[in-house]
């Protein structure tokens, strides 16, 4: 029998198989494409998933094919400049592909033992009280002891489930292209200006090797929306609104997409959960959607993993529900509001005006910034210290980075006096005896984090600390 069984190969469930290798878990992959399409929906990371390859030793790699940018308008194109002070080590959005992302997601998984089945559409699946069978199109069943639909907006194994899947349907289309442009940049930049006074929805963005991400919107779009986009239908449309199609020519992928905004019921259904865009399906305003998946992963990733090798506390794996449903109802607000600032009436200009002047406070713009980039969630884990249910920031210790000590995703004590123990807990917990002047500076005593960073504890009394150990990471181990 397999432990878990992931349904689609994108950032999610490469991310999730990956976690759950991490922690011994035989974890397939199957996926209905044959081979990666090579195809960047997305093209960045934002401050949290920056800081979740940090965490698992994987940053080198994505800064050494990405860059780094600093500048403002990700909060519905609004924003004077990047904002300062911002709660991380990695205050800078990173612009990478989703393809490249999902390579090197793919490699991590692959070296750690991931077992991939490509070319493998799930067709049906039947859940008992010890494990989940699926079946796949040609004809072969797998057992497991749960599975994971990682399977995007069209979830198979969402609708296989029956999980309603409320929200609103697409009201606006956009037309987005990965383009070849004969037109200069000067034209391109004076073009789009005009246009966005009115259509925010429109703009060319290069891509390097004379090639841009082009995006324009698509009223009277066919009432196939199934159907893809084509070159001319795309030169169409920038005509349409701009007055010229920049001469556009050899596309390697065009694609549309709308303003559904829907969410899951529920994310788990006995021993079959959902993550990513399986669970949730909102505009692309703010670039959250492949952010808001890779976090889904590493919040279920470690729980998924107690829950099959035994450890796991009650109430565990139920918390992945608990913690990110809210996480990705916020994120669906928030797109729903950038759509209404970025709608071209003449209510939503006004609205957009006065937004724009509040976020020329420096505490507003940072505000916003931090909900897109996910630095500002805080799963509500009870009361006490205010970094309680926060992810810890990246801080240096006398012997070096907190991050280069969770590369292995097991839960950590981080103990500056020393004063206290983890020791019927050692194979899930390692008790770090270390400090420094930022962790100082935020009045942190002693700190119990989990595989996912988050801060389950602050304290400095041993009594106090059992239970919190208990309640992440069950029972001390026998002698």
């Amino acid at each position: 029998m397999i432990d878990v069984l992931v349904v689609g190969a994108g950032p999610t469930g490469l991310m999730l198989a990956a976690e759950l290798r991490l922690h011994g878990v035989r974890t397939v992959v199957v996926e209905k494409d044959s081979e990666p399409t090579g195809h960047s929906r997305a093209q960045g990371l934002h401050v949290r998933s920056t800081e979740v390859m940090d965490q698992r030793g994987l940053l080198d790699q994505f800064l050494a094919r990405g860059r780094q940018f600093r500048v403002g308008g990700f909060f519905a194109g609004l924003g004077p400049a990047w904002p300062e002070g911002m709660d991380t080590a990695h205050s800078y959005v990173l612009a990478i592909p989703q393809a490249e992302t999902e390579r090197l997601l793919a490699g991590h998984a692959t070296g750690l033992g991931v077992e991939f089945r490509r070319g493998c559409a799930l067709t049906g699946l039947e859940q008992d009280a010890d494990g989940v069978t699926a079946g796949l199109a040609d004809g072969t069943r797998l057992r497991a002891r749960y599975l994971v639909g990682c399977d995007g907006g069209r979830s198979t194994v969402r609708k296989l489930l029956g999980t309603p899947f409320p929200g609103e349907p697409s009201r606006v289309d956009t037309l987005l292209g990965d383009v070849a442009l004969t037109a200069t940049p000067e034209e391109l930049a004076a073009v789009a200006a005009e246009v966005r006074k009115t259509h925010l929805r429109y703009g060319a963005m290069p891509l390097g090797e004379g090639r841009y991400r082009v995006i324009v919107p698509d009223e009277g779009a066919s009432e196939d929306r199934a159907a893809p986009p084509t070159l001319d239908h795309l030169r169409a449309r920038l005509r349409a609104v701009g007055g010229t199609d920049f001469g556009a020519h050899d596309p390697r992928w065009i694609s549309r997409f709308g303003d559904a905004t829907r969410q899951a019921e529920r994310y788990r259904t006995g021993r079959v959960l959902l993550a990513g865009d399986a669970a949730h399906v909102h505009p692309p305003t703010g670039g959250q959607g492949l952010n808001l998946g890779v976090q889904d992963a590493f919040n279920l990733g470690w729980k998924l993993a107690a829950e099959v090798n035994g450890w796991a506390p009650d109430g565990l794996l139920d918390s992945y529900h608990a913690e990110r449903h809210p996480v990705g109802a916020a994120v669906l607000d928030n797109t729903r509001a950038q759509t209404e600032l970025m709608n071209p009436g003449p209510g939503q200009r006004a609205l957009r005006r006065l937004v724009a002047e509040l976020m020329e406070f420096e505490e507003v713009n940072r505000h916003l910034i931090e909900k897109i980039t996910a630095v500002s969630v805080r799963y509500d884990l009870g009361g006490g210290h205010p970094l309680v249910g926060r992810r810890l920031r990246d801080v240096r210790l006398g012997r070096g980075r907190l991050y280069e000590l969770t590369h292995a995703g097991r839960g950590l004590l981080l103990d500056p006096a020393g004063r206290l123990s983890a020791g019927g807990w050692a194979d899930r917990v390692d008790h770090v005896v270390d400090t420094g002047p930022e962790l100082d500076q935020l009045d942190v005593r002693a700190a119990l984090l989990r595989p996912d960073g988050h801060v389950a504890w602050v304290g400095d009394d041993q009594e106090e600390l059992a239970p919190a150990l208990k309640r992440w990471f069950g029972g001390p181990a026998a002698g």
